[in-house]
């Protein structure tokens, strides 16, 4: 018997991956968390039955959501990881020496447990003792901060349910208050592609412009999301992602890397048209 996991992407088109077997799977109180061994994509995790990272291209999204701020700012030395439960934002933030502190909140402790058993290649470093791991929830856990952090990544999942509030106003004016004067924020934002991830793009766009003098919007290819074309935002006090890239001290580092090169960085801030239309005219 053949078995296969469906995600609904819309309700007229869907993904599909044939699964070897099922090796875990238990519901917290804030969602469910399956992980599967696929044949095309090797291990994934998903959560309320949607991709959150498989084996084949996870390198594609951790290395977008890090390098990025670590090549425009190669002195970050403070950095908050808000999600992330599977490890792949904090392994690739251990992998600079630069990195003196690591804060990775998490809410659901059962994301990271099921990672560490059976995705090793993301959370491998969740041990890394730069890392201080905090089972809470990501948006009070800013609140009270003040020019704490060079870097904030927030690597959420979907506006629903657990993930919901790191996409409000309040939140991404916390993450600017704490903040050092050119600190950077890394957020998820969605995909430009279908309506309705489309209208939580430009939702996610429209509130961080209202805060942050800088704040530009960058794409990447990962297979297994929705469309495949999905987007980070980048937002700054101080620091522009193109003008102030510094291209050969990140390239002296000698960071092996699949995806992220100073090439694309630059080039991943170039949108298609209708991309650019959605931003700038604030509809779908």
């Amino acid at each position: 018997m053949e078995l296969w996991y469906t995600e609904m992407h819309t309700e007229n088109a869907k993904l599909s991956m044939k699964v070897k077997e099922q090796l875990f799977s238990e519901e917290s109180e804030f969602q469910k968390v399956d992980v599967f061994d696929t044949y095309e994509f090797g291990r994934l995790l998903t959560i309320d039955g949607l991709v959150m990272v498989t084996q084949k291209d996870e390198f594609v999204y951790h290395d977008m959501i890090v390098h990025v701020a670590m090549a425009t700012n190669p002195n970050i030395k403070k950095a908050l990881v808000i999600g992330g439960g599977d490890g792949g934002t904090a392994r690739e933030l251990t992998r600079y020496n630069s990195i003196e502190k690591m804060d990775m909140v998490e809410i659901d402790e059962l994301v990271v447990r099921a990672s560490k058993e059976y995705l090793p290649f993301t959370a491998g470093k969740l041990d890394d003792p730069r890392v201080n791991l905090f089972f809470e929830d990501g948006v009070k856990f800013v609140e009270d901060k003040k020019g704490e952090y060079d870097l904030i990544i927030v690597d959420s999942t979907d506006p629903i349910g657990p993930g919901e509030g790191l996409f409000s106003i309040e939140f991404y004016q916390n993450c600017y208050d704490a903040l050092t004067e050119n600190g950077i924020l890394i957020n998820q934002k969605e995909s430009p592609y279908y309506a309705r991830d489309a209208k939580e793009m430009i939702r996610a766009d429209q509130k961080i412009k209202k805060i942050f003098p800088i704040a530009m919007t960058y794409k990447y290819h990962i297979p297994t999301y929705p469309s495949g074309l999905w987007l980070f935002g980048f937002a700054s006090k101080g620091l522009h992602p193109i003008e102030d890239l510094d291209a050969d001290k990140w390239n002296g580092l000698g960071l092996k890397t699949k995806y992220y090169n100073t090439d694309l960085h630059v080039g991943s801030f170039a949108l298609p048209n209708y991309v650019k239309e959605m931003i700038e005219n604030g509809i779908i």
